[in-house]
């Protein structure tokens, strides 16, 4: 049966699609519209440097309507505690972030990865350094992830990520670094 969508370019599937996530926007606040439009790129990609140990990933994590298996592991092994070699799936609501504040500052270098996974060992460790560590913190559990890009202002990064309205934001002047998380949404 031919419904003549596929005539003006557009497939039945993704006529579905374009209904469903409209029906979606009208669900959502207006600050997470932000997010959801930097998200309807049919391929998602990530460009990281973990500071630690040097490993570069400059990869397409999501292609035709689904993350990518294999790019995902390869961002989980890159985010793991370099302390520990332990590693932790990376939530990838946390790697959409990454990838619509690109979109938005559209940086000349990769995001230089501070945090990503931390273990429970390393955690506390941290804590006992007297780092300001969350007892509870996201790192722990692959939500959470602390950035800078160096050719973008800290204050501009900040600004991006808070704009997206998508976890906690937080700003470490003193350690040039802003951390992102898919907690709730809330500012320090």
């Amino acid at each position: 049966m031919d419904n003549g969508l596929s005539r003006k370019g557009i497939g039945r599937r993704r006529f579905i699609r374009l209904c469903g996530a409209a029906a979606a926007g009208c669900l959502l606040p207006a600050p997470a519209w932000a997010l959801t439009s930097r998200l309807d790129d049919p391929d998602r990609a990530i460009s990281l440097l973990n500071l630690h140990t040097g490993e570069r990933l400059s990869r397409t994590y999501y292609a035709a309507g689904d993350y990518l298996p294999e790019a995902l592991s390869a961002i989980d092994h890159l985010l793991r505690d370099h302390r520990t070699g332990e590693a932790r799936t990376i939530d990838p609501r946390l790697i959409d972030q990454l990838h619509a504040i690109a979109a938005k500052l559209d940086p000349d270098t990769p995001f230089h990865v501070v945090s990503g996974y931390r273990s429970p060992r390393t955690n506390e460790m941290l804590r006992q350094q007297g780092h300001s560590t969350a007892k509870r913190s996201y790192h722990l559990s692959g939500r959470a992830i602390d950035v800078r890009l160096p050719d973008i202002a800290r204050a501009d990064l900040r600004r991006a990520a808070r704009t997206l309205r998508a976890g906690g934001v937080g700003d470490y002047p003193d350690a040039g670094f802003v951390h992102l998380d898919t907690g709730p949404v809330r500012t320090w």
